[in-house]
């Protein structure tokens, strides 16, 4: 574990004031879970045959013999935390952001001790690719604003229950004829986990895993076409994306995309940030099937990155905006648009769940949002969107440009 003193405090501070600003812009409220939990949570949650759950959690049971860990990552006590005050009961589509100390008593690196800090993103609630798309456009903004520099976007598909099984016999069966060119772990790994293997890092495993079947092309239609979503959201964003089959992340509550991010700035240990989706984890945990989707960035990592760049947090709006889409490319317009309107430093939202317009209304109206923007068929093919001053009640149309949009709200503010 590691002191911080003033000068690197500092540093710290501005990059958790970059976090807390993007979040807002997104839509995403903090949440502050436990330290500790109980520890059947992650072995639930993480999964067993897992490296986190096997070796590297710090464990301990009380006096009143409760097994207890200290929390090494933030999604499964969000889960917990929203399961536990019923959150799904009452808001559609939950957004949440983190920041604090995890604990994992793993080897320590460059970047990386036993006492790490990350700030995350926890979205539940759709199972649209659009929100997917989101949470990595806020993921690659915040990197932009702490100052990493040509940040490398990988992402692949790890499919759902329905076909993961199929690809998991034939990777166990692969697996299992190679055996002897595994190292142990993989070997253990291969009969309880077989996935994990893919997730070795240990160079005598390389030539097996590249060779190994990859998961990608063993997705049923939904997963692929749901892949095939996301890329397009990426593309309609101009977030550039590359596709590595390999990829497989290192926890077992991962379903559909994932995603990691690297900089040439780390070295050889080069993730700074990764997710994915994760729709049966609520479920798992004891709620209802519940679709979500989420990142972390480890702050030690992304202050390597980072080296003596100013971290500026980008300026939060004092007004914020809902669009209101109407159609498939509405939705596209309106991802756009709102990806437009953060950069330019105004809180924006849209629909995530295929909606009705009156559906959009309500939960704009649940948001407590300053203006609605209305895009449909009608006012696309007269170049406009309407906007409405939710205060006021007043609505009227204004020239579908960001520039325009952005200067009309922020003369709302004054």
């Amino acid at each position: 574990m590691q002191d911080v003193f003033p000068d690197e405090a500092r540093r710290w501070a501005a990059a958790e004031a970059a976090a807390r600003a993007v979040g807002v812009l997104y839509g995403y409220g903090e949440i502050r879970t436990p330290l500790v939990e109980a520890t059947s949570l992650f072995v639930r949650g993480i999964g067993e045959g897992t490296d986190i759950v096997d070796k590297e959690m710090f464990s301990f049971t009380d006096a009143g013999g409760k097994g207890l860990t200290l929390r090494p990552e933030g999604t499964a006590g969000v889960v917990r935390a929203y399961l536990e005050h019923h959150v799904y009961k009452t808001v559609p589509l939950a957004r949440y952001f983190y920041l604090g100390p995890m604990f994992r008593r793993e080897r320590p690196q460059a970047g990386r001790r036993r006492q790490f800090h990350q700030f995350g993103v926890e979205a539940l609630g759709s199972d649209e690719a659009a929100l997917d798309v989101e949470i990595v456009d806020l993921l690659m903004f915040f990197l932009g604003a702490a100052g990493v520099r040509a940040p490398r976007l990988e992402i692949n598909s790890v499919g759902c229950a329905d076909c993961r099984p199929i690809y998991r016999e034939k990777l166990q069966a692969f697996l299992r004829d190679r055996s002897a060119d595994l190292c142990a772990d993989c070997r253990a790994r291969a009969e309880r986990n077989p996935l994990r293997v893919m997730d070795c890092k240990n160079p005598c495993c390389r030539p097996v895993l590249e060779a190994a079947p990859v998961v990608s092309d063993h997705l049923c239609p939904g997963c692929r076409d749901h892949f095939q979503a996301v890329l397009s959201g990426l593309e309609n964003l101009g977030i550039a994306a590359v596709r590595r089959p390999s990829l497989v992340r290192g926890l077992d509550y991962y379903t559909r995309t994932v995603f990691e991010v690297y900089s040439d700035s780390l070295g050889a240990q080069d993730a700074v940030a990764a997710g994915g989706r994760y729709d049966d984890l609520v479920r798992d945990l004891g709620g209802p099937p519940t679709p979500a989707a989420g990142f972390s960035v480890g702050l030690e990592r992304l202050l390597l990155c980072a080296g003596d760049v100013t971290i500026q947090p980008p300026r939060s709006g004092k007004k914020s905006v809902y669009c209101v889409c109407i159609g498939e490319e509405a939705a596209a317009w309106g991802a756009r648009t709102v990806s437009g309107l953060r950069r330019a430093g105004i809180p924006a939202l849209m629909d995530y769940g295929n909606r009705s317009t009156r559906a959009q209304f309500r939960e704009a109206n649940r948001a407590g949002v300053d203006f609605v923007v209305t895009r449909g068929e009608a006012e696309a093919g007269r170049g406009k969107v309407k906007f409405k001053d939710m205060g006021e009640g007043v609505e009227r149309e204004v020239a579908d440009s960001l520039d325009v949009l952005a200067e009309t709200i922020k003369k709302g503010e004054g």
